[in-house]
């Protein structure tokens, strides 16, 4: 393993990190809807559970209001049970085949509670980048260790991974000052 490896896979670990805040934080509801929301609500279908993008059409039939449609007659009530047992707080009501999704107004309270959860899952973003920095850092000395090369190439090297956990973390706090904005907007 050379210097550059252990750079490369230390940016596409970081990069991965960052994506995965990407798909966490999309999964934190603001007032407005989006047909990701209901990407990890699970419903029983013949005896395993699906997400219900598989077993349903999920269309934005306004601002506020999500429509789901499910492709078998019997899913129906399934998929209408599923998304109000789900987590996200929503109270689908049916209209014939078409489920409708509308998304309750947040309360000052609930999007004080929500920034506390975006809070959080950014730091465990910050955590995982020097996590990372860390384990780079290793690879590093043991390459040095073993006279893969030299001490100045291995300073260099750590103050590259440094710069790039900077660029990651910075990311991380754009991430969350734009989710933060976002929540706060009425």
């Amino acid at each position: 393993m050379s210097i550059a490896d252990v750079k490369n896979t230390t940016e596409h670990k970081m990069q991965k990190s960052l994506e995965s805040l990407r798909v966490d934080l999309a999964k934190v509801r603001t007032g407005r809807a989006h047909i990701g929301l209901l990407d990890h609500v699970q419903v029983e279908y013949y005896g395993s559970m699906v997400p219900v993008n598989t077993v349903a059409n999920i269309t934005l039939i306004d601002s506020r209001t999500l429509g789901v449609q499910a492709w078998e007659k019997a899913m129906g009530p399934k998929v209408e049970k599923a998304i109000r047992d789900g987590d996200l707080g929503l109270n689908p009501a049916s209209q014939g085949d078409l489920i409708r999704v509308p998304m309750p107004a947040l309360t000052e309270e609930r999007r004080r509670d929500l920034i506390k959860v975006v809070k959080g899952e950014c730091e465990n973003a910050r955590i995982a980048m020097r996590n990372l920095r860390r384990d780079a850092n290793a690879s590093l000395k043991e390459l040095l260790k073993n006279k893969g090369c030299s001490e100045d190439d291995e300073r260099r090297a750590q103050e590259d991974i440094q710069k790039l956990t900077d660029k990651y973390v910075a990311e991380v706090d754009k991430q969350f000052a734009q989710k933060e904005i976002e929540l706060m907007a009425v």
